[in-house]
């Protein structure tokens, strides 16, 4: 199709341009834009190979009024911010900012999956808006020197970082091929897992190799720790080895060494036979050279290669040679290796078994730092050049909670050992609450009913093998049907009926269907109440920092200073004493124990909290919004008869009970009886915001009226923000100075 072609066919899909008379002319400044826009579209179609499905939204057009000095132009989706110098002139910088800006906005619409790529946005932008050739005429800058200074700012966000990004688009005079792949993929619908990078965009290998330390969690998938340039694709020496086994689909061999062959130099002392436990922590290049020559080894890592092409291995091996690193012609980021290990150590614990003697037996073994990788499992690779010197040095380290992977040019692993526990330590130091926690998740909503999305590379685990599972979403209860659901690079997105926007839970799901529950004898409860008091069908596992903060933000999400740490501690503390609510299960995500609502930001007070000692207290510990906000609130006199029993009289509260006479008659006589009731029981089953403080028999009704919200029990949240006590003296306050034990709550509400 011709450009002018094309032009005319995409004129329908020119987005409405709104100007509010800030930037003017404001028909010369909506002309200016439409005719960018169609030009940008035409470009986008030439490289891409097709239109956008859908129709472009109104776009703003204004004045920016904080713009940095270095920028004349900013936005987001549907806004453009300009800078005006002179009122009414519409000139050169102007024009570019808006070609720059509408570049954007262009990819916001129709690559949406590219958002959150800064470099790949950046470069586009330079190159559709005509900047380039103003950099061209910029003092002379080496292509090794721009890729250092890109690495140093992926966000592109200063203007050294542009001129060293248009230093490397500068060394193609056309439009960059790396661009047009990628709008490509974008038009193809497939998934932007692996961001762009300089090496791609250059199309050769700036920096081959390149010092890097990569930390995630286990549990929830973030990222703790980043130094280098983590995302750099790069010969990925033995580190593979484990994924070859894993996708075995039968028992690796036992093999003949044979010590003629170099491949098969594994250290001193090898048995003559071989097994892979052996072959893995000693590295045998030969075992697994062999293992394909006899024709059973796995092709592409079996179920695991699309896995590792998930997470951004340049391409299949060839063989085996390509699969275990023999050859450095295939490349893996850090970032993607460690998002690997991190499915892996899922999947197959057996694995991280073996390879937790790898300190012990195997090529980390009799070094000063051995001891340190106690309850390790680590896999070590080192990449050499022709004469066999190392050019890189990796190591990837797995425990309970951390997945780590380190990278040095020049050295092997044996050589930096010393600094892996060292990182280990300094992430543990760094962030508190990096255990895992476990909640039980969405019992209120009937299981079919909940649908959850990888917006990165999500994985189904069956029998310790990965399925990828579709991009968009997806039944959970299909997900975790047969093991885990583990979403890679980014959080699950889980939405249902009453919340259609979804919400991020970083962490890993799994199926568990609770045993059924029978409510106490002559308790009334409600549908909600069973579900709640039932459980869920699914587990939520993430780190206890995490979760904490979901929780305090799901009970009070304005709380701060020392009241919200005081409630913090309380929340990681419930969550490890959840017996009294669910016992022998996780804690819920409902009022019986305490609100979670998904993963979100977390806040200073949290890291404080989960930094500070374990509570002292051996049970759950309650607590309420509180407050001293007053209530009325009226009930049917036969509801509140049939909860107390018809003739109650005298009803009145104290102690956290309630107190009252109840006619009864026996034999012929009518005499009254005193009755007392937790006032908890009152209060969740008449649903009142608190334990009342009085309560008044009319004719039809009965009137209650009382201060504040919760059941009253333990911590008072609007008291422990009013009483500017710091956090130890608000829990001294709420618990006393010994143990503090909650009335058995049939009905009530557990944490808030």
């Amino acid at each position: 199709m011709g450009w002018a072609a094309v032009t005319v066919a995409l004129l329908a899909a020119t987005p409405v341009f709104l100007t509010r008379g800030d930037v003017t002319p404001e028909a010369e400044l909506r002309a200016e834009a439409e005719a960018t826009w169609k030009a940008l579209e035409a470009r986008y179609v030439a490289e891409a190979g097709g239109a956008p499905g859908r129709a472009p939204g109104n776009l703003s057009l204004q004045r920016g009024e904080a713009l940095l000095p270095s920028r004349n132009g900013q936005g987001r989706p549907g806004v453009v911010e300009l800078r005006q110098g002179t009122p009414g002139v519409l000139d050169a910088r102007l024009r570019v900012a808006l070609r720059h800006e509408l570049a954007h906005q262009l990819l916001w619409w129709a690559c949406p999956a590219s958002a959150e790529d800064r470099l790949f946005h950046e470069a586009f932008a330079l190159s559709v808006s005509g900047e380039l050739v103003e950099w061209r005429e910029a003092p002379y800058q080496s292509l090794t020197s721009a890729s250092v200074e890109l690495a140093r700012n992926p966000d592109v966000d200063t203007p050294r970082a542009r001129r060293a990004l248009a230093r490397v688009l500068n060394e193609d005079s056309g439009f960059p091929k790396a661009l047009t792949r990628r709008l490509k993929q974008c038009h193809d619908g497939a998934r932007w897992t692996v961001p762009l990078s300089v090496d791609e965009l250059v199309g050769v290998a700036v920096q081959a190799v390149a010092s890097a330390t990569v930390v995630l969690s286990r549990h929830s998938g973030e990222v703790l720790l980043a130094e280098g340039d983590i995302r750099t694709a790069m010969p990925y020496g033995s580190t593979l080895k484990p994924f070859v086994v894993a996708g075995s689909s039968e028992p690796p061999p036992v093999l003949a060494a044979r010590a003629e062959v170099t491949e098969w130099l594994c250290g001193e002392r090898l048995p003559g036979k071989v097994d892979v436990k052996t072959a893995l922590l000693r590295s045998c290049n030969g075992y697994f050279l062999d293992w394909e020559g006899q024709g059973s080894a796995p092709r592409n890592f079996g179920p695991w290669g699309a896995v590792l092409a998930a997470v951004g291995l340049s391409s299949a091996p060839l063989d085996m040679a390509d699969a275990i690193g023999l050859r450095s012609t295939l490349r893996l980021s850090p970032w993607g290796l460690a998002q690997a290990y991190r499915l892996l150590a899922e999947a197959r614990p057996d694995l991280m078994a073996v390879l937790a003697d790898n300190a012990a037996r195997g090529t980390l073994s009799e070094l000063p730092a051995s001891k340190a990788y106690a309850g390790v499992a680590t896999k070590t690779g080192t990449v050499r050049d022709a004469d066999s010197r190392p050019r890189l040095g990796w190591i990837v380290a797995v425990d309970e909670d951390l997945v780590a992977v380190v990278a040095r040019p020049g050295v092997m692993p044996r050589a930096f050992a010393d600094e892996v526990p060292e990182v280990l330590a300094k992430v543990r130091k760094k962030r508190s609450g990096l255990e895992f926690a476990r909640v039980q998740v969405l019992g209120l909503v009937p299981p079919g009913a909940i649908e959850a999305r990888c917006r990165g590379s999500g994985f189904s685990l069956e029998d310790g093998s990965p399925r990828a599972i579709p991009e968009e979403f997806s039944k959970l209860e299909a997900l975790v049907s047969k093991g885990a659901a583990v979403c890679l690079g980014s959080p699950w997105q889980v939405r249902f009926p009453d919340a259609p926007a979804g919400r991020d839970y970083a962490g890993i799901f799994t199926g568990s269907p609770p045993p059924p529950y029978k409510p106490p004898a002559g308790v009334p409860t409600s549908p909600k109440e069973l579900k709640a008091r039932r459980g869920s069908d699914f587990l939520f596992r993430t780190t206890r920092l995490q979760y904490t903060a979901g929780v305090v933000a799901a009970e009070d999400s304005a709380l701060k200073g020392e009241a919200r740490v005081a409630l913090a501690r309380v929340v990681a503390h419930n969550e490890r004493h959840a017996g009294s609510r669910h016992p022998g299960r996780p804690v819920c995500d409902t009022t019986h124990c305490q609100a979670f609502l998904g993963t979100v930001r977390v806040q200073p007070e949290e890291e404080r909290a989960l930094h500070a000692p374990a509570l002292r207290w051996r049970e759950w510990l309650p607590f309420s919004q509180g407050g001293q906000e007053p209530w009325r609130e009226t009930r049917p006199r036969g509801e509140v008869e049939s909860l107390l029993g018809s003739g109650a009289a005298s009803v009145r509260f104290a102690d956290g009970r309630v107190h009252y006479l109840r006619t009864k008659r026996e034999g012929g006589a009518v005499f009254d009886v005193s009755e007392s009731r937790p006032c908890e029981w009152v209060r969740s089953a008449l649903k009142l915001p608190a334990c009342p403080r009085s309560a008044v028999f009319e004719d039809t009704q009965v009137v209650f009226e009382g201060r504040g919200q919760g059941h009253g029990e333990g911590l008072d949240v609007e008291a422990a923000k009013a009483s500017g006590l710091n956090a130890e003296r608000i829990l001294e306050r709420a618990y006393g100075s010994t143990s503090v034990r909650m009335p058995p709550l049939p009905l009530g509400e557990g944490g808030g």
